[in-house]
Formats: structure tokens, C-alpha cells, sequence
């Protein structure tokens, strides 16, 4: 199992005029310490769960591509994109580049969106429910499209491309690894099993009736279950690493292979250092 790093919080200590170096250095030790993966959201306003929507946030794509410069091992991925906050055809180009500028590593983590009161506030396309799952399966579909051999055109009921052509390809083949948040059993679970290269649900009771839910998914379209990754997000305590590495055996034992968790105090940088040699290598063994 491996365990990846997702950074939800930008109010560190320094403030904005530090932000840059700070996430260098989280994301430098993370990379030092083993972790797999380091993601951002794809919020424009800070999310309620994690502090008022007055504190620091930044927008994903340009910060990961100042962490792709910043490292050399890791995935980079929006945990997840929001799929009405770009056209497809700029958030797949937009990918691609930052797959090619980091040698290999991104994904597109994506899913169909839910922060109405951000979009809202700042005028950005959201339509209702249904649309944006529409429009998620579509952009899948021109995602596949664009990094395919195809550059022909692309008609569907949102969104129509007169050319899909994207060169540079990305480095990543067959193509960046697709990931779809989220765990609504009838629309979200489907175009995972249709689509997506991994799976991410939240930890807790109702992990394993959701992985059966997918794995019905993936026999009605006729897709090898054991093909899409699963990944949990879960909160794992650094502060005490013997109940993380439990928890972390109880996702094993259902076949996660993915955890990507927020660690508490991240800016300190001494957590990672627990995460790395108290937590991954367990998880390595599990």
C-alpha cells in the first residue's frame, strides 16, 4: 500500500509572503520521506470543513506546476478537479502539460463538482446536478479522445471540439491515470468502472458496501474489477502511528492500495518525518 499527501490548508506561519518556499519544503519532504502522491483541491475559496472560506487558498493547476519543478518522484493530481471550472478541452491540455514538464508524473483526479457557493461568488459556470455528471462523462470521454490517436472532432450534447489534436502527448502512456472522486452509487461508481483508472472513497462503515457497489458497476459494463485502483482519503495521526498502521491493515484487508491522507501541522515538516519511518514503510508491507 502506498500513502500520498494531500494539502487542503495554505495558512502557514509565514503567511503569503512565505507560501512558495513553504510548499517547497512540504513538498521536498514528502518526496524524501515516501510518500507517492502529493495533491491540491480544486477550490478557489478555502472549504468550510477545513477552515473559513477568508483564509489562504490558491488555484490547483498552477500550483502543481510549481511543485512539478520543485520535485522528481511524486504523482501530482487536483484532488479532485472540478469538472465545470474549465472546458475540457483546456483542463486536458492543461494535464498534458504538466505530465510533460514533470517528466511523467501527473494524473487527472476529477469529479463533477459540488462548491455552488464558491462558483457562485466568483461567477463560474455550475449547473445543476444532472449537467455536471453529463458533462463529467463527456469530459472523460475527450479526455480518452485527446490522448488517443484520434484528433478528430468530437460532438456531444455539452461540449463540441471541431479538432481534439494535443501535441505534445503526454509522457505518461497510455495516458495520465484518471481518477474519479467520489462514491454516488448510481452515476459516479458507473463512470469509474467505465472509465477511470482508480477509484477514491472516503475511509470509514461504508467502505466496504461501496467497493461491492463497484465491483456490480464494473460486471455490468463488463470491466475486470481488479483493473481500477482503489484509493481511500482518509485522516491518519501521525500522533500516533500504531493506530494509523491498524487503520491502515484494515484497508489493506479490503484492497485498498491507496491512502492519501492530510497530515495535521504539515508546514512543521516533522510529521512527515514520523509518516516516514513510522507509517510507509508498514504500509509498504501491507
Amino acid at each position: 500500500m502506498e500513502i500520498g499527501l494531500h494539502i487542503a490548508d495554505f495558512t502557514y506561519p509565514a503567511g503569503p509572503t512565505g507560501l512558495a518556499d513553504d510548499l517547497s519544503r512540504i513538498a521536498v519532504a514528502a518526496e524524501e520521506q515516501g510518500f507517492s502522491r502529493v495533491s491540491v483541491m480544486d477550490h478557489l475559496w478555502q472549504i468550510r470543513p477545513v477552515g473559513p472560506v477568508e483564509t489562504d487558498m490558491l488555484e490547483a493547476y498552477t500550483v502543481l506546476g510549481y511543485l512539478a519543478a520543485r520535485t522528481e518522484k511524486v504523482d501530482l493530481l487536483a484532488w479532485v478537479t472540478a469538472v465545470t471550472y474549465r472546458d475540457p478541452g483546456l483542463l486536458v491540455k492543461a494535464v498534458t502539460t504538466l505530465d510533460v514538464l514533470s517528466k511523467g508524473r501527473a494524473m487527472l483526479g476529477i469529479g463533477a463538482a459540488w462548491n455552488d457557493e464558491e462558483a457562485t461568488g466568483l461567477g463560474l459556470f455550475f449547473p445543476p446536478t444532472a449537467e455536471r455528471f453529463e458533462r463529467l462523462e463527456e469530459t472523460l470521454r475527450i479526455a480518452r479522445q485527446m490522448w488517443s490517436d484520434d484528433d478528430g472532432p468530437f460532438e456531444g450534447a455539452h461540449y463540441r471540439l471541431g479538432a481534439t489534436l494535443n501535441t505534445p502527448q503526454p509522457l505518461r502512456r497510455p495516458y495520465p491515470p484518471i481518477l474519479i472522486g467520489g462514491g454516488g452509487e448510481r452515476k459516479t461508481l458507473r463512470l469509474v468502472a467505465q472509465y477511470a483508472d482508480a477509484c477514491n472513497l472516503f475511509g470509514g462503515p461504508e467502505l466496504e458496501r461501496k467497493l461491492d457497489v463497484l465491483r456490480t458497476r464494473c460486471e455490468e459494463v463488463g470491466r475486470d474489477y481488479d483493473e481500477i485502483e482503489k484509493t481511500v482519503m482518509a485522516r491518519l495521526d501521525p500522533a500516533d502511528p500504531k493506530a494509523a498502521v491498524e487503520e491502515l491493515r484494515g484497508y489493506a484487508a479490503l484492497g485498498v492500495q491507496h491512502v492519501h491522507t492530510v497530515v495535521p501541522d504539515v508546514a512543521a515538516i516533522e510529521p512527515l518525518r514520523v509518516f516516514g519511518s513510522e507509517i510507509i514503510p508498514a504500509a509498504a508491507e501491507l
